[in-house]
């Protein structure tokens, strides 16, 4: 499969099995969408009055000798793995622990329901996270890096629990031979230097919730009383964002209906001086008024365009920042198992409680037909383990035509059955700006390379 686009003024052309990127003249360029249905004859005799004799037997010798080398129109060598890949060992090796179900804010958009999680308020006492840390050294088997997200609601309306559990992990560590990556993700509002100074310390990652411009984020993120967080938690994650270097954080952003512009709020972050910024768009039903709809699809492409541009004119000016969904790595990449199934919710990574039962993840918890067992049990729900342990690109009809199937991995299993009952289906309106997303990281990186020549 091949997938070609026009981007910033680029011709890219992506191989999408091997995935190599190629970026092309305007004669190769139509030379490759005619490829497999013509002759090199007939594109000669196409394009040749279009671009001249020379130039198009040029861009036929370069189409050819891509597709010699294996870097075009390749065989796709994943779907045959896919057994394999059913039948793989289950190893949990990450935890997302929900040490507060109870919030100091009361965002609109919030799946958890201002941390309730469609149930009663509650905070993880010490022994119910000691047991989740024990469950899952003891199904990771003989993975040793593990990793575990202080969650909410607000985590830090309990930090207490947070750091015992922290010192727990550390001497689990040493029995064990595990290393223990913990991270947290809050809003501010309770941050003060004992927190950072602690999570510095021990926090292999920080992130840091708000959605950009105060006007947006105080619509979406007020406290209680209507109230707007943004003036009490920007001087905070700025300080927090500097005592780490700029380094292993992020501020993590949420754009909706009523922020359509949020390239904006993005580069209203930027020039606040945060380094590492993710604004991803709000999934919601088409009842919230908030929700992203499918007519808002144009602007927020052209949104995205317009984002990846600014930020290669702001890398050849030397400032630089990160932006998430433009993160993408075209030579390494993710394992064959990251490629095919994602997060590995409901098998590698699972949700756990305040009071200790497992969820696939955070977005399926309060649903009581997604409880997989205990902690103290462990996974009771064999079935629904299955049937996560199945759920892949292959699993997917919508994924098996898709070019960007190999970077999102068929998509988020909680979104898909949140909008169809069937964690093997896709969220539509998430899966073209995911594509958009892709298109404008390989934009990006295109621009970085030829850049360096």
């Amino acid at each position: 499969m091949v997938h070609q686009y026009k981007n910033n003024g680029y011709n890219i052309v992506l191989d999408v099995n091997s995935g190599s990127v190629h970026v092309v003249d305007d004669a190769a360029y139509e030379a490759v969408a005619l490829w497999e249905a013509h002759t090199k004859d007939e594109i000669a005799r196409r394009l040749g009055p279009v671009y001249g004799s020379q130039q198009v037997q040029e861009a036929i010798g370069e189409v050819a000798a891509l597709e010699k080398e294996g870097t075009l129109f390749t065989e796709d060598e994943y779907e045959g793995y896919i057994g394999e890949f059913k039948n793989r060992p289950t190893v949990v090796k990450a935890l997302c622990l929900h040490i507060a179900h109870d919030c100091n804010l009361a965002c609109r958009y919030c799946f958890a329901e201002e941390g309730e999680y469609h149930g009663k308020r509650a905070l993880m006492p010490f022994e119910t996270g000691k047991a989740a840390l024990d469950f899952l050294i003891a199904n990771s088997g003989g993975r040793k890096n593990l990793e575990v997200d202080f969650f909410g609601g607000e985590p830090t309306l309990n930090f207490q629990v947070v750091k015992d559990l922290v010192a727990y992990g550390r001497e689990q560590e040493k029995r064990f031979d595990k290393k223990f990556r913990f991270t947290l993700t809050t809003n501010g509002v309770l941050l003060n230097d004992e927190i950072m100074e602690f999570a510095n310390k021990e926090m292999s990652n920080v992130v840091l919730s708000i959605d950009g411009r105060k006007e947006v984020n105080d619509k979406m993120r007020p406290f209680r009383n209507g109230s707007g967080s943004y003036d009490l938690i920007v001087p905070k994650f700025l300080k927090f964002a500097g005592s780490r270097n700029h380094e292993n954080y992020y501020v993590r952003g949420t754009f909706t209906h009523y922020n359509l512009d949020f390239s904006q709020d993005v580069l209203h972050l930027a020039d606040l001086g945060f380094r590492q910024i993710s604004v991803e768009p709000v999934v919601a039903q088409e009842t919230d008024g908030y929700a992203i709809r499918e007519e808002d699809l144009p602007k927020l492409f052209s949104e995205y365009d317009k984002l990846a541009a600014e930020m290669v004119k702001r890398h050849k000016n030397g400032d630089d920042f990160l932006f998430f969904h433009f993160m993408i790595d075209l030579e390494g990449g993710p394992c064959v198992a990251k490629r095919l199934s994602g997060c590995g919710s409901g098998t590698e990574y699972l949700a756990v409680t305040p009071w200790g039962d497992l969820y696939p993840c955070h977005q399926f918890v309060g649903n009581e037909a997604f409880c997989m067992g205990n902690v103290t049990d462990g996974v009771l729900n064999t079935a629904l383990r299955d049937e996560f342990k199945s759920c892949n690109v292959y699993a997917k009809e919508k994924c098996r035509s898709c070019f960007a199937r190999f970077y999102c991995s068929g998509g988020c299993a909680a979104n898909s059955y949140n909008f169809h009952g069937d964690i093997n289906n896709v969220y539509e309106i998430g899966c073209a700006l995911q594509k958009k997303r892709v298109e404008c990281a390989i934009m990006i990186k295109a621009a970085e390379a030829l850049e360096s020549e």
